[in-house]
């Protein structure tokens, strides 16, 4: 899939954006598009344009997974939008929100274009058309789900619209969202979509996946039963841990392993490569020595990276000394030659080396972002097992992530001291991976812990772009988020 996701041109000429980029809406031509929806191959290529939008947007994702939260900071290296996100003073205007609800709104045009089309397909041309159908669905729901996290209240729409339409549409309520488009898109992407792939298919859309977003989904809203029911079904279906939580990281092995499930995909020396190792990389601004030093020896520019990305102090003194994960990804220099380069600046206390790779140019990495992997999927299921009075059963799982970290195993805990330590593994397993900031908004924490930070009680979500205030003008159906007028 990292090879065929470049045929975006297809789906690029599919659609066209309203005057103001409200929400891009199916376009109006003498020409009809029903021509380009005609065979599987035409399918297969819609659908791999839905994908190719992601590539862009989560080169973003940090910012609200994680620099948002604790556990994240922005380096030396001159970067506005991630120092107004990491003090929140991110302006209403500010360019990523924009980029973002746009990224997010041409997914969900795509695959609604898709699910128009495909509806009236002859099944008989189109061999895999539940399979698209399962894609187009699992697409937009991931789009929606984070839109709400993100936003809140959002334009729910799910069909072609017009452009004196798209005008009219205000924000529906989050729940109305979850209700008639997430849930009920993952529950059918799930029944749809195949439970592997072969050849240049392989990184597509799964029923594990679908399963596995779908139980966040249902532990975000606080349903544990269901949450425990769907994410149980996922430590059935053959995935496990690797034995080594570094070869996560080892981009020389092939990302699709046993605990893969779904990742946003890249591939470089093709234009399609990942920003994540030169955003997450030392600048010679910020480490001098330590940095000539990594780009010798990982294979990297020899201009540096951008300094982003890096673990706060809390997290680096709250990890246990003898935890297999904490090099990697909090670490305070490399050992060259066998010998120790310490980060030798004030400003920077330690860096992540999750995202470290050869790459023949800045932003050209094979790096790939990990919406979600099995590891991820044991700590939500312990979670759920723990709120559902199973603590005992949350321990078991919780202490699976555990043993693979080199950590001693925890036993004969409460159900109140349970839930600390999940929240905690959570942070040592998956930093830097898009999960922290909606941890802390799910759980109820956000404030308590953020607030230090300059957070206040109203930015729980994030303002709505002015752009989009501005296109709609009408504050009855299209308000903004409280707090940011």
């Amino acid at each position: 899939m990292k090879n065929i996701i470049t045929i975006i041109i297809f789906a690029s000429i599919l659609m066209i954006s309203c005057s103001k980029d409200f929400i891009r809406i199916n376009p109006e031509s003498t020409v009809s598009t029903d021509v380009l929806y005609s065979t599987d191959k035409d399918f297969q290529d819609a659908v791999l344009g839905i994908y190719a939008v992601y590539q862009n947007e989560f080169g973003n994702h940090w910012y609200y997974g994680d620099l948002r939260g604790d556990d994240t900071k922005s380096g030396l290296v001159s970067n506005l939008t991630a120092s107004d996100v990491d003090k929140f003073i991110l302006n209403n205007d500010a360019g990523i929100l924009r980029t973002t609800w746009s990224n997010y709104y041409s997914v969900i045009t795509r695959a609604n274009n898709v699910l128009s089309k495909i509806d009236k397909a002859d099944a008989a041309v189109v061999k895999n058309k539940a399979q698209y159908v399962g894609e187009a669905k699992f697409l937009r729901a991931l789009a929606y789900f984070n839109l709400v996290r993100i936003f809140g209240d959002v334009p729910m729409v799910t069909t072609n619209v017009s452009i004196d339409e798209a005008y009219l549409i205000g924000r529906e309520k989050v729940d109305k969202v979850y209700d008639e488009v997430i849930v009920k898109d993952l529950l059918d992407a799930e029944l749809k979509l195949p439970l592997k792939y072969a050849g240049a298919d392989v990184g597509k859309a799964t029923r594990g996946a679908a399963k596995a977003v779908l139980g966040k989904v249902y532990l975000t809203r606080k349903d544990f039963a269901k949450a425990e029911a769907k994410l149980a079904e996922v430590t059935t279906m053959g995935y496990s841990l690797l034995k080594n939580f570094n070869d996560l990281f080892d981009y020389s092995k092939d990302e699709h392993h046993s605990e893969y499930i779904f990742d946003i995909e890249y591939e470089q020396g093709i234009g399609e490569g990942s920003i994540f190792t030169t955003n997450f990389s030392l600048s010679f601004q910020g480490a001098g020595v330590l940095a000539t030093a990594m780009a010798e020896m990982y294979g990297l520019p020899p201009a540096g990276g951008n300094d982003q990305g890096c673990p706060a102090e809390g997290l680096f003194a709250a990890f246990n000394p003898n935890d297999l994960r904490k090099d990697i990804t909090a670490a305070t220099g490399i050992t060259r030659n066998g010998v120790f380069i310490p980060i030798s600046t004030t400003g920077i206390g330690s860096f992540t080396k999750k995202y470290l790779t050869p790459i023949p140019k800045a932003n050209d990495s094979r790096a790939n972002w990990k919406v979600t992997r099995y590891a991820d999927v044991l700590l939500m299921y312990a979670e759920a097992l723990n709120e559902n009075g199973k603590t005992g059963d949350a321990l078991t799982t919780l202490n699976l992530v555990r043993a693979r970290a080199g950590v001693p195993a925890y036993t004969n805990l409460s159900q109140a001291e349970t839930r600390e330590k999940i929240y905690d593994e959570r942070r040592f397993e998956l930093y830097l991976e898009g999960h922290r900031w909606f941890d802390l908004v799910r759980t109820g924490r956000a404030l308590s812990v953020m607030q230090p930070f300059g957070m206040k009680p109203h930015m729980l979500v994030f303002p709505i772009p002015q752009n989009q205030m501005e296109i709609i003008n009408n504050r009855t159906v299209f308000p903004q988020n409280p707090g940011y007028e």
